[in-house]
């Protein structure tokens, strides 16, 4: 049986069961659920159509109602749990069927017995649906859930606590409303008590709940600041990571992420985080798991890991544990050292994944490598790991570029587009530093850039040319095609000056005319990063000869004109849907059998036309041709109109059907809920009776007491006025109380300070015997170079006589030789023998001189250091009188206050 026989047998056991609740209905109805519960029916909710919207409102509607016997309940709650295996059906239950609420109002019905299978059913489907998902506390039956929950914890009832606690966590996270509800309960004192002693609870699971909901409950108070302060931080760290390593289990593994990913959110615990000395060998274990191939537990590590980069003390830490490379001693060590070796490894592996699998970690990846890679490179100087890194994943980045396929669904597209986006995104934030520029531009090539803005721009305009010039939603496939071509385009900027023929490919993609619908969405994007985009791409094609800048401006009036009408019609839209629309009778069904039936006959008309054409060849056929052409065109549009419009009204019809089945189900409980109040009012009117007599009883006795008051009063006064004596009394002895402590304050304190002076004048006295002793060693050298310096002069004086009396012969000498010239041959070898002893002479004349510079030199140097001694030697002795005369000033004064 397929499943859409399936769920019209469904819709009538139903409707059977509405209209007559007999034991045979109730059996034929559950029959039918459990044979749709056996079909593959994963997809059911998300595909938007009449028949399975109104089985699962029935559904709900049957599963909220006290009357329906449990069995066929519990069946029910089972399906719909089925039902709800992705993201979007559990948003779909709970948002368009109020599902939870259902559950809620099923668990409050049977309250007092927790430990039935029905009530465990509902708490597990409703964690299951509350997961991440935003509960208001006004909703209807949510205050008797969160006390439900609460007097379970408390009561610890150990078949639902575990239940309990986690349906609790969902409900207490990122929720104010239901945290302000459950602080301004009475007991709440006694249930936090509570939380606390589960913290040392046998199973990592409830202590996992247990420190999410104290985490969103009391983290910015006292108990939590208590709780996760300096000296608990690093045991909660450890006991997480290791749940997140070691885990038994998804849920646990979940739930620990989402706690370590609020408790991030606090700054003064991600301060603690960046200070934890287990941090990188905690991180490379958690990216260990990323070689798992499961795409749910890579999920919420990639989760953790994108909620670390928002810290910024944390992002350099990741970089290393991802980029830095294990050393030989790590990579010999076993598993641990293979493991940090391929943190990088896991990341490029999820890349790869297919479209349809793990697309959203395959996201979560290209996300969390922009991160690092940015903070890598922004850096004062890159490692090589971080080049070698990059230059690893190069190839499997532009493989991702490849495989757009435009036949094979919007759904794919969308995905694939997302992808592109992330890619080119990444790859823009290598091209900011030349060395991994250089590197993307070696592996990219003008052809493969060139052909993904090809294929891009064919996605744009190949759905329907008259939506892609409308501005559409974030979600909608145009806005992500023209997302992805913009950042392509972007990146072959960046590139165009470092890849060959790139350039050419830019400025011709530039000129084409379809890129005017992408610019112009970007452009009149509210995005910021988008409208960036675009003005630069704008900015350089502006110049280029055969841009169609007169088209954008149309396309950016069209879509701000769009806008402007949509603002418009928003609220009317709204007021149309609130409005319940009629039943569509067979008049409509009529008027359109009798168009189709016109619209036949004008074919006819036309092909017996064409065949008097042939035979006649009426000049005039060719004008009645183009007449009927634009009735056929215009009685089509009617009919597609029509067709809409009975398609609206069919589902309309069904919302009206569902409004009213919940009407009909919420007047039940207004009713009961009425007979309830007139019970407690009956109740209350009894009691004013009862309460009536016992007032007249204490009339009598008010009135024995006022006498035995007043006299109470008199003696009160006399206390009182003895209070005031003693109070007096009191204030004088503290009063003198007061100046005795203040006195004997500061006789300790200037005994502290004499105490200090006495200690500082004997260092000094010690500084100062040192200093002597030094000045004396100064001046006794000083004396031994003088001495030395004094010899010197004389033997320099002797050379200088020995010096002057040589030339005196000299000019004797040559005085002879002038007067006997006839002498100078005979004399020549005397000569040459007197000249060698003068030039002797002056060389130690030369000598004697330098040395005597020298030992100048050193008798200034030596003047310097004594003035400066002797200056240090004044000033502490200054110092050394200042202190005995403070020291003998302070003496007096001691004196004087014993005195």
């Amino acid at each position: 049986m397929d499943v859409t026989t399936c769920l019209k047998s469904l819709l009538l056991a139903i409707q059977q069961y509405r209209d007559s609740r007999t034991a045979q209905h109730a059996a034929q109805l559950q029959k039918q659920v459990e044979k749709l519960s056996g079909l593959k029916c994963e997809q059911l909710l998300s595909s938007a159509q009449v028949l399975p919207s109104e089985c699962v409102s029935g559904l709900v509607e049957l599963a909220g109602n006290p009357s329906t016997s449990p069995t066929l309940t519990s069946s029910i709650i089972s399906l719909l749990s089925q039902l709800a295996c992705d993201d979007q059906s559990r948003e779909i239950l709970h948002s368009s069927y109020n599902l939870t609420s259902t559950l809620a109002a099923v668990i409050h019905c049977h309250s007092n017995t927790p430990r039935e299978a029905l009530v465990l059913q509902c708490l597990q489907v409703l964690q299951k649906l509350t997961y991440n998902t935003r509960i208001f506390q006004s909703a209807s039956c949510i205050h008797e859930l969160i006390t439900f929950l609460m007097t379970n914890i408390q009561s610890q009832n150990e078949d639902v606590v575990m239940s309990c606690l986690g349906l609790l966590a969902n409900l207490c996270r990122d929720n104010i409303s239901v945290q302000i509800y459950i602080k301004s309960l009475d007991n709440v004192k006694q249930f936090y008590r509570t939380l606390i002693n589960f913290l040392a609870h046998n199973s990592l699971t409830v202590v996992v709940f247990t420190l999410s909901i104290l985490a969103s409950l009391s983290l910015n108070e006292k108990v939590g600041e208590k709780l996760f302060d300096a000296k608990n931080i690093h045991q909660t760290f450890q006991l997480v990571f290791n749940i997140i390593v070691n885990g038994d289990g998804t849920l646990t593994r979940k739930y620990s992420v989402d706690l370590l990913v609020d408790l991030l959110k606090n700054p003064k615990i991600a301060d603690y985080l960046t200070r934890y000395p287990h941090f990188s060998a905690c991180v490379s274990q958690v990216l260990g798991l990323l070689h798992s191939k499961d795409p749910d537990p890579a999920a919420k590590v990639l989760e953790l890991l994108l909620a670390m980069c928002s810290v910024s003390g944390l992002r350099s830490l990741l970089c290393e544990v991802v980029f830095k490379p294990a050393g030989p001693k790590l990579r010999a060590a076993g598993r641990d050292g293979g493991r940090k070796a391929q943190c990088g490894l896991a990341l490029v592996q999820w890349l790869s994944s297919p479209v349809e699998g793990g697309e959203s970690c395959s996201l979560q990846v290209l996300q969390l490598l922009s991160e690092l890679l940015e903070e890598t490179l922004g850096a004062e100087s890159m490692p090589d790991s971080t080049l070698s890194f990059v230059e690893m994943l190069l190839p499997t980045l532009l493989g991702l570029l490849k495989g757009l396929n435009l036949s094979q669904g919007d759904a794919h597209l969308r995905k694939h587009c997302l992808r592109i986006s992330y890619v080119t995104s990444l790859l823009l934030i290598l091209c900011t530093e030349d060395a991994t520029r250089s590197l993307v531009s070696c592996q990219i090539s003008a052809q493969l850039c060139l052909s993904q803005v090809e294929a891009l721009l064919s996605c744009c305009h190949s759905s329907n040319p008259l939506s892609c010039l409308l501005p559409s939603s974030d979600d909608d496939l145009s806005q992500v095609c023209a997302e992805a071509l913009l950042k392509t385009l972007e990146l072959m900027s960046k590139l165009r000056q470092h890849v060959k023929d790139m350039e050419t490919s830019f400025y011709r993609m530039l000129q084409d005319q379809r890129i005017v619908t992408p610019l112009s969405l970007a452009l009149t994007s509210h995005h910021r990063d988008s409208v960036q985009t675009g003005l630069s791409l704008l900015f350089e094609a502006t110049p280029l000869p055969d841009f169609p800048s007169f088209v954008l401006g149309e396309s950016i009036a069209a879509n701000n004109a769009y806008r402007q009408r949509e603002a418009e019609l928003s609220v009317k839209r709204v007021a149309v849907q609130e409005v319940p629309p009629l039943r569509t009778n067979t008049s409509t069904l009529d008027s359109s059998s009798v168009h189709s039936k016109s619209v036949h006959s004008l074919v006819e008309k036309i092909q017996t036309g064409l065949e008097l054409q042939e035979q006649v060849k009426d000049s005039h056929v060719s004008e009645i041709i183009d007449v009927y052409e634009q009735k056929l065109g215009a009685y089509a549009s009617k009919e597609s109109r029509l067709q809409d419009l009975l398609e609206a009204k069919a589902l309309a019809l069904s919302q009206a059907d569902r409004l009213l089945a919940q009407y009909r189900f919420q007047r039940a409980q207004a009713e009961a809920e009425a007979r309830k109040l007139g019970g407690l009012l009956k109740d209350a009117e009894r009691r004013r009776e009862e309460l009536k007599v016992e007032l007249s009883g204490q009339v009598l006795e008010v009135e024995r007491s006022r006498a035995d008051m007043e006299e109470l009063l008199q003696h009160n006064s006399r206390l009182q006025r003895d209070s005031e004596e003693h109070q007096a009394l009191k204030g004088a002895y503290n009063t003198l109380l007061n100046r005795f402590n203040e006195t004997e304050r500061l006789l300790k304190e200037v005994q502290a300070a004499h105490v200090s002076l006495t200690k500082q004048t004997d260092t000094l006295k010690k500084n100062h015997e040192a200093l002597q002793l030094q000045q004396n060693k100064t001046v006794s050298l000083l004396q031994e170079r003088e001495e030395e310096i004094r010899s010197l002069n004389s033997d320099l004086q002797k050379k200088n006589g020995e010096i002057s009396g040589l030339r005196a012969e000299l000019r004797a000498e040559e005085e002879k030789v002038k007067e006997k010239e006839q002498e100078r041959r005979d004399l020549e070898e005397t000569v040459d023998v007197l000249r060698k002893e003068l030039n002797k002479t002056e060389q130690a004349r030369k000598d004697a001189s330098i040395k005597a510079s020298s030992l100048e030199l050193q008798k200034s140097q030596l003047e310097t250091k004594l003035k400066q001694k002797e200056d240090e030697l004044n000033k502490h002795s200054a110092m050394i009188a200042m202190i005995h005369s403070l020291s003998s000033g302070k003496m007096k004064s001691d004196v004087n206050l014993s005195l």
